[in-house]
């Protein structure tokens, strides 16, 4: 049996042992809310007095009410203060926390990291990252550490910032680019098929076109005699239609063409388009006896061959919606805008410039102003007014190309306006 009298020394050792830890206890629970304004720590150079200066009552409340994790330590590391958030972080009791070594709580692998932030706040503040350990996993960290004057020496205040949402967040956007670059390079994979397919489609559609239209002059030139008014009329419709033909493909190809972005943007006078424009145009603008009238018009940075077109697609269009018995007349004007809208404020040296091209022709419902733009889109019969519907929407790939706007506005018989918005730089 045991010995009676070593028991009852067991017995009160053990009580004694419960009374220093409750003591150790509610002394920890009075630095933590401030009850407490020193305490002494014992180190290898003997016993050292810690006045709590910088760490007040009011101070401690508030740095315990903080989402960062706060840490108090000695120019060696050892923790003299802790608030909750900082133990939930390393996952402990906070009376096991003050007292041990801040350097137990980081990562091997960082120690010499954390040893080397610990020296550089003695030149001023430093900051890093590192990770910390949290039970069996560690969590990213960012640690901020200023040095505070204590009437008995310096101590080292860290504030540490959990960095867990943080780094998932910039892991899921490092993944989403991942997937966008695949992406992209897959477009643009599929786009170069495309635009080969275009090109050797085009290619190999014209040829036997050529043959169709080739073979129904001839026709048409050496069996007139034969074929009689209703065989020349059914040949000419053949010729038309291959002509129509023609024109689509050539569109069509210029189309797939604007995905490849060739070209640079050039500073272009635009009132030198304008008027190359309207010398192309010389003899359908007498045919019409059309009146065009441009104003001054600005200086852009674009790709000139592509705007040339858009200019040409939108004279070329109210040229050919004129109204019967009614003198034609297109007016081109340019404006400054202060941003990238069409209700901007005009502004004499804004960034953005707008371009209007206005006509009294034959206009069109509003309700249409969208779907213009769309390939193949027709308002009116092809028979009446010809063209291929794919103009406007090689006008739009072009000016979304140069990351600008365009829009229409219209009623029947009140002609239309077509607004085109484009940065004056890009760069």
């Amino acid at each position: 049996m045991d010995n009676p009298a070593k028991t009852k020394d067991l017995l009160a050792e053990v009580e004694e042992l419960r009374r220093q830890l409750g003591e150790a206890n509610d002394t920890i629970e009075a630095i933590r809310t401030g009850q407490v304004d020193a305490f002494v720590v014992e180190n290898g150079n003997g016993h050292e007095l810690y006045t709590l200066l910088t760490a007040d009552r009011a101070y401690r409340m508030f740095i315990e009410k903080m989402n960062e994790g706060v840490v108090n330590l000695t120019t060696d590391g050892i923790i003299l203060y802790a608030n909750s958030r900082f133990a939930e972080m390393v996952q402990q009791q906070l009376s096991h926390v003050i007292g041990m070594s801040f350097y137990d709580y980081a990562e091997a692998a960082f120690r010499p990291q954390l040893l080397a932030l610990m020296q550089a706040r003695q030149e001023g503040d430093s900051k890093g990252e590192l990770q910390l350990l949290a039970g069996k996993q560690g969590i990213p960290v960012q640690l901020s550490l200023t040095t505070l004057e204590q009437a008995e020496g310096h101590t080292v205040n860290i504030i540490l910032t959990d960095l867990s949402s943080q780094k998932a967040a910039q892991k899921q956007l490092e993944n989403a680019n991942i997937q966008l670059a695949q992406t992209n390079e897959t477009l643009e994979t599929r786009n170069h098929d495309l635009q080969q397919f275009a090109s050797v489609a085009s290619h190999d559609l014209q040829e036997p076109l050529r043959k169709v239209m080739l073979y129904s002059n001839i026709i048409k030139e050496s069996f007139a005699a034969g074929l009689g008014g209703k065989g020349i009329a059914y040949v000419d419709k053949i010729i038309k239609a291959s002509e129509r033909m023609k024109r689509l493909i050539i569109e069509i190809l210029n189309y797939s063409k604007l995905s490849a972005g060739e070209g640079d943007y050039i500073v272009t006078d635009i009132n030198t388009v304008i008027t190359d424009i309207l010398e192309d145009f010389e003899l359908l603008i007498a045919e019409k006896n059309a009146t065009v009238i441009a104003g001054h018009l600005p200086t852009l940075e674009v790709n000139p061959g592509q705007i040339r077109q858009v200019l040409q697609n939108l004279l070329s269009n109210a040229l050919k919606f004129g109204r019967n018995n009614v003198p034609l007349t297109i007016t081109i004007t340019a404006e400054r805008l202060q941003e990238k809208s069409f209700e901007s404020r005009r502004q004499t040296d804004g960034p953005y410039c707008l371009l209007n091209i206005a006509d009294n022709g034959i206009g069109f419902d509003q309700k249409y102003a969208l779907q213009i733009f769309s390939l193949f889109e027709r308002l009116n019969s092809k028979d009446q007014y010809e063209g291929t519907g794919i103009g406007l929407a090689i006008s739009k790939k072009i000016i979304d190309s140069h990351k600008g706007l365009i829009r229409a506005v219209s009623n029947p018989d009140q002609g239309a306006l077509f607004q085109v918005v484009l940065p004056v730089r890009h760069t």
